[in-house]
């Protein structure tokens, strides 16, 4: 358990992991509250088991590890966890649609949709903090110097 929580003070892993939850929390916000033009929970639930016909657990916990988890990622809070989460969710988003649309965004708006070059960033940022942790600052860290 101390495994999961162990860091150092690598202030390297605070701007990782905050940067990180910067740039998902709006996504999350979308999904979860219908903030910044999302669809809330029921609409973006509706959206992934009705049209993806993803299984009803899975469009849950992408919903709430978007949002909850940016949220603990800001404070350092099972980085490990949220990092592999975050993972996750994006090989689940390269599979299921950006991989037909290449690698690039869709800056000029010529291609049918996104590109996967996003998404490969938010796998090196996460791998990246599931091998250091949530570095300076992190409530894993007080949590691992209380299990000492």
């Amino acid at each position: 358990m101390k495994t999961l929580f162990q860091t150092d003070e690598a202030w390297s892993s605070l701007i990782l992991r905050v940067m990180l939850a910067i740039v998902m929390f709006p996504h999350g916000a979308q999904k979860l509250l219908g903030w910044f033009g999302g669809y809330g929970f029921s609409g973006t639930m509706g959206f992934f088991t009705g049209t993806m016909h993803l299984p009803w657990i899975v469009a849950f916990l992408v919903i709430i590890g978007e949002s909850v988890g940016s949220l603990g990622l800001i404070l350092g809070f099972l980085t490990r966890l949220t990092a592999a989460s975050f993972a996750v969710i994006m090989i689940g988003a390269i599979a299921t649609v950006h991989w037909p649309n290449g690698f690039f965004m869709n800056w000029a708006g010529k291609q049918a949709g996104e590109g996967f070059e996003y998404h490969l960033l938010v796998i090196g940022m996460s791998l990246a903090l599931l091998l250091a942790g949530g570095g300076k600052w992190s409530v894993d860290r007080a949590i691992a110097k209380a299990m000492e």
